[in-house]
């Protein structure tokens, strides 16, 4: 049907009409309306096999972080359990782990157990955890500045490993490790024992700052009041600050040290004034209730 008035032009008629538009019937309609739902029917049975073949999430990364300081037990009591793994099985997994550590060492990572954060996933496995810390402790301490540091205070590398972990053990703030270090360094050259307790707490398998005559009595390697020189291995996993220190002491005449309070460490060349300053000390710890 044309909706046009009779006395429109013949023209007008034609140009109009010319630019009709086609309307489907009802019928015409229901079949485009099947044949649409038949093509989105077709692409929905497509698309959904694609999107099960993406996976559902994203592994998500863990990660295990080692404080400095930290001993090889810790490190390894840590790693079992963001792995998920029985106590005990990465510690059994060094044996067979081969590491990168320095001969001095002899098997035991103690020291090379790099400080730090590291990511964890499903791939990740005792052997390639404890690895990847060895890798990091080598690759900072294998370097040169680290190496001429050594040698210009008379030690090798790992004893510089050594050294570090007592200071990280002994030191009350950062500012003190060098402090720490040039009272190691100054009873080695004089070959006075070194007398620290934190020696005596890694035999003992504790921390604590409390120590009695009977603890400087134990038979140990690592008791430092009866025997001379460095313990045999590091008693911990320093981080670069106390190595930077270790290699580098603070210059000073310094035989002793106490923390008297947290943040108030005395070093003195003076026995009679380290002796004061432990008085003070003991003081201060039956104050505050635990002498």
């Amino acid at each position: 049907m044309v909706n046009e008035s009779p006395d429109t032009p013949p023209g007008r008629r034609t140009r109009r009409s010319s630019r009709r538009r086609l309307r489907p019937t009802r019928r015409g309609r229901l079949l485009l309306l099947v044949g649409a739902v038949l093509v989105l029917g077709v692409a929905a049975a497509v698309l959904v096999p694609l999107l099960t073949r993406e996976p559902k999430t994203a592994e998500q990364t863990r990660s295990l972080v080692i404080p400095e300081g930290r001993r090889a037990v810790q490190v390894y009591a840590a790693a079992d359990k963001v792995l998920g793994e029985p106590a005990g099985t990465t510690e059994k997994a060094v044996a067979t782990a081969d590491l990168p550590l320095p001969a001095e060492a002899k098997g035991n990572p103690e020291g090379y157990l790099f400080p730090a954060t590291y990511p964890v996933t499903s791939a990740t496995t005792p052997k390639s955890l404890l690895r990847y810390m060895a890798d990091t402790a080598q690759s900072r301490f294998g370097k040169d500045h680290i190496t001429a540091g050594a040698q210009r205070n008379n030690v090798t590398v790992y004893q510089t490993v050594t050294i570090a972990s007592i200071v990280q053990a002994e030191a009350d703030t950062e500012s003190d490790m060098g402090k720490v270090a040039r009272v190691i360094h100054n009873r080695l050259d004089r070959g006075m024992p070194l007398q620290m307790d934190s020696t005596l707490n890694y035999a003992l398998n504790r921390s604590t700052l409390d120590t009695t005559t009977g603890d400087t009595k134990i038979d140990s390697p690592y008791n430092s009041y009866e025997r001379k020189g460095l313990p045999p291995t590091p008693i911990g996993n320093p981080g670069e600050q106390a190595m930077v220190a270790a290699i580098s002491p603070t210059p000073g005449p310094w035989l002793y040290f106490v923390t008297v309070a947290p943040g108030d460490t005395r070093f003195t060349a003076d026995y009679a004034e380290q002796q004061r300053n432990v008085a003070e000390f003991n003081r201060n710890r039956r104050g505050a209730g635990t002498g």
